[in-house]
């Protein structure tokens, strides 16, 4: 499996597709937050707080991920070479776990320039370093499980299709669905904190506060391996 994750970056930075990445999730999120002028702006916020950046990012990471994984399985499919891929000795779980993991270390890579932002947010406080990083490292490591389960619906939706645009839409309308849809029904219906429950929007919120709950940790997990699960089903379904 390792040998097919080390595949899966290599490919990424063979071509623009690694680079791309990791410069458009930088460019955007640096030019909200210290460029544009509106609520994502820190240098126009009264405090040293990373908020912002936190609350963009999921939003960004949600089409983001979606472009990175769509190619996945749907090339596969595209060119005929999923029956030969499913035949190779290597096990189904350990391909779809290596794109899996080639995926979501391409993000996290893309993720590791940010923690400057930290650093600039600690200068920035009055005095220096004065600003809550208890929440800033609970918004990280909410970022990273909220990574984790976005990149698993994205590899499910590649095996949906041979067509990468049908493949990204799909990805992008279930993130969506997850992340914010439940939270939008739960505002529609009064007395439906429950309905929230299922939402990664409110999980997210919740690990952001720098308090880590294991039902969070278990609901990101559950859906992580959820589709997962649904991406080595569909896959067996070619044999």
């Amino acid at each position: 499996m390792l040998a097919l994750v080390k595949k899966e970056i290599t490919n990424f930075f063979s071509g623009p597709i690694g680079y791309l990445v990791i410069g458009v999730f930088l460019l955007i999120n640096g030019l909200f937050l210290w460029v544009f002028q509106g609520n994502y702006n820190i240098l126009d916020s009264t405090f040293a707080d990373l908020a912002p950046f936190f609350e963009l990012a999921p939003w960004v990471l949600l089409f983001l991920i979606p472009a990175v994984t769509m190619r996945a399985f749907s090339d596969e499919i595209k060119l005929g070479t999923l029956e030969l891929l499913v035949t190779k000795p290597i096990s189904l779980k350990n391909i779809v776990l290596g794109k899996y993991f080639g995926a979501v270390l391409l993000i996290i890579i893309a993720l590791i320039p940010t923690l400057l932002y930290v650093y600039a947010i600690s200068n920035l406080g009055n005095p220096a370093g004065n600003f809550d990083l208890g929440s800033t490292i609970g918004s990280y490591i909410g970022l990273l499980f909220l990574i984790l389960a976005y990149t698993s619906i994205g590899i499910f939706a590649s095996t949906l299709s041979s067509n990468q645009i049908v493949a990204f839409i799909v990805a992008v309308l279930l993130c969506f669905i997850f992340y914010y849809g439940f939270d939008a029904i739960a505002q529609l219906i009064p007395s439906s904190s429950l309905i929230e429950q299922f939402g990664m929007k409110n999980h997210f919120d919740s690990v952001a506060r720098g308090v880590l709950d294991t039902r969070d940790i278990i609901y990101f997990l559950s859906v992580t391996f959820l589709f997962l699960g649904f991406t080595v089903t569909k896959l067996k379904g070619t044999k």
